[in-house]
């Protein structure tokens, strides 16, 4: 891995999006924009912000989702994380986080880019940052045993359309619809 393979791989992934609507194509060119002045905007050690790459896991069937109980957030979200050394590309990187954040061995992700997102976090490195998310789907086995990690309050297989309370409804509604026209 370089940060110049990570970079490239981004740009790859972005340029190729085929955007919903107009925000997403708005938010593509940003992030477009941002990897044209960060070479270095994949990695955590770039402060103003960096990629992160995040995945939907479901099973074959579509009709359960993967949800990690994130110690940050408090809320049940999609897997996911920062780009590593070892990673090659982002969709490396996305593969890699949903492996070891789910303990399935045998995940399928698909390399084209499902959607993206940008927030604020205070993550790792212990100062106000922007995660800029790319979003990827991840197919595991109907009935595979997920195997929290330490990086995560718990972890649980959810029906799609029974989600707990406290989920982060919006961004995994958005997700499973969009997996759903794939």
């Amino acid at each position: 891995m370089t940060a110049e393979s990570l970079h490239a791989s981004a740009r790859t992934v972005l340029t190729g999006w085929h955007t919903p609507n107009e925000a997403d194509e708005s938010l593509r060119h940003t992030m477009l924009a941002f990897l044209d002045a960060s070479p270095r905007g994949c990695l955590r050690e770039h402060e103003p912000g960096h990629i992160t790459a995040s995945s939907l896991v479901l099973t074959e069937d579509a009709e359960q989702v993967l949800l990690t109980l994130h110690p940050k957030v408090g809320r049940w979200i999609q897997l996911g994380g920062h780009c590593e050394a070892s990673d090659d590309t982002v969709v490396d990187a996305a593969l890699r986080e949903a492996t070891e954040e789910s303990g399935i061995a045998d995940l399928r992700i698909d390399p084209q880019l499902l959607s993206a997102h940008t927030h604020p976090i205070t993550c790792s490195l212990g100062k106000p940052t922007r995660h800029l998310d790319l979003r990827f789907l991840v197919w595991a086995p109907v009935g595979a045993e997920a195997v929290r990690s330490a990086e995560s309050d718990d972890l649980r297989w959810w029906p799609v359309d029974a989600l707990p309370e406290n989920a982060e409804r919006e961004t995994v509604d958005h997700l499973v619809a969009l997996a759903r026209l794939r």
